[in-house]
């Protein structure tokens, strides 16, 4: 409408400039020249009035499109104080310019929206172009799960993990994949889907990164429990009647050694035997009996307690065989108020079975040392740490250390980590574990 108003007052002016020099033609055909030059005057004010017209609409309508390029909608075109045939045009741009800035404004929010939602999920999310390798945008989940404050561009994960450089570009639209990341020298599960979207012309692809360690955790340790169960089960079972067949065997046979003629030692190498498989059989008896605990344990007793009253107990417990192998113990505690819920013997078993590794890890090594400490992390749970300068875990075998009946000790039985793992999952925490060869190791215990 406002337009059509703008419209009208072209034509109005064209069709009087047209009707005055009609008017001036007319008055030099009938020989008027005198009264044709005083006509003459007055189209030439036309002319100059429509010229100016047009000239100041056109400014107007360059100042709209400048600000509709710069996005600038908070312009505002003076309607009042603008001449009388601009003013319909002004008040359009102010009412284009408002629409213009509505739409802007809830695009806007409900861009910001989305990305608060993006933020607060715990799955990382990362866009980049599928040509250039630039990223577009990453969340916060995503800068924590690989450490990274900032990503430019995917290359240049090519130097800080080939691996994930290769998997990332590698996975085609509507895959997923479980991967490994390294982070902080410790390995995590990830499972990562792709998909692609166009716009301008160019495709873009979103990666989404979903940590899958603890549900793979949990699952493996289930898995772990039910074999345990049937193993020890079906080990005791066999072996337990073997055991006693075999004390019943040996009292038979020096009830009756009297009447064995032994003079080629046949029977010593018969009470031998049987001595053997008594003794192997009670061996088996004690290694069921020992993997059975890891299934016996089902609810912590929860309790708050001081960090720093475990500490010190911890403390008087191992002093004795800390200074009898001349390891030097430290303990840090930057908050002596730190509270932690948990089941304080549990607790303690865990913490106990990691000081007594990092005794044997550090027993080769000059100026052994032991460090225990706890804190706050950023997210509110209490972190205590167990760190060692000792020979450090191959990355071999980094991904093994918590499998029931895996040990790198020749008389290690591999049930202490495992049951450390367990306890930990029991508080519906997790543990952790970070080392370098020849440098030394350091277990987390996340609550």
């Amino acid at each position: 409408m406002i337009f059509k108003k703008y419209e009208w007052t072209l034509l109005i002016r064209i069709v009087l400039l047209l009707l005055t020099l009609f008017g001036t033609a007319l008055l030099l055909v009938k020989g008027m020249y005198a009264l044709a030059a005083t006509v003459l005057i007055l189209v030439i004010f036309q002319v100059i009035d429509l010229f100016r017209f047009t000239n100041k609409s056109n400014e107007e309508l360059a100042q709209f499109v400048e600000s509709i390029h710069y996005r600038d909608f908070s312009r505002h075109f003076d309607e009042k104080n603008a001449p009388l045939a601009v003013q319909p045009l002004r008040k359009g741009f102010n009412e284009i310019n408002s629409t213009f800035k509505l739409i802007s404004k809830e695009r806007e929010t409900q861009y910001q929206y989305l990305q608060k939602i993006l933020e607060l999920v715990d799955t990382g999310i990362m866009s980049y172009d599928h040509q250039s390798g630039d990223v577009m945008w990453m969340n916060e989940s995503l800068k924590k799960l690989m450490n990274i404050p900032y990503l430019k561009t995917t290359h240049s994960l090519e130097k800080r993990d080939p691996l994930l450089y290769k998997e990332i570009t590698e996975v085609k639209t509507g895959e997923s994949k479980v991967i490994s990341i390294t982070n902080d020298r410790s390995s995590l599960k990830v499972l990562i889907s792709a998909t692609a979207f166009q716009t301008d012309g160019r495709i873009y692809k979103l990666i989404a990164f979903q940590n899958i360690n603890e549900a793979l955790d949990e699952t493996e340790s289930k898995a772990w429990q039910k074999l345990l169960s049937v193993m020890t089960h079906e080990i005791m079972n066999s072996v337990a009647p073997i055991s006693s067949l075999a004390d019943t065997l040996k009292s038979r046979l020096q009830l009756s050694i009297k009447y064995l003629d032994n003079n080629d030692g046949s029977v010593d190498d018969l009470e031998l035997g049987i001595e053997t498989i008594k003794r192997r059989s009670e061996g088996l008896l004690k290694f069921a009996e020992t993997y059975r605990n890891l299934n016996n344990i089902t609810t912590p007793n929860l309790k708050q307690m001081y960090v720093r009253d475990m500490f010190e107990n911890l403390h008087h417990l191992m002093e004795p065989t800390l200074e009898k192998k001349n390891i030097e113990m430290d303990i840090i505690l930057k908050d002596p108020d730190l509270l932690l819920e948990a089941d304080i013997n549990l607790i303690d078993q865990v913490l106990i079975n990691l000081i007594v590794n990092a005794t044997e890890a550090v027993k080769e090594v000059s100026n052994p040392r032991i460090l225990l400490s706890a804190y706050l992390s950023p997210l509110g749970k209490v972190v205590i740490k167990v760190t060692d300068n000792g020979v450090g875990i191959s990355p071999e075998l980094m991904e093994q250390i918590f499998v029931p009946f895996f040990s790198t000790r020749k008389t290690g039985s591999g049930i202490g980590l495992s049951l450390c793992k367990q306890i930990m999952m029991l508080h519906k925490g997790n543990i952790k574990v970070q080392s370098v060869e020849g440098e030394g190791t350091a277990f987390f215990l996340y609550f």
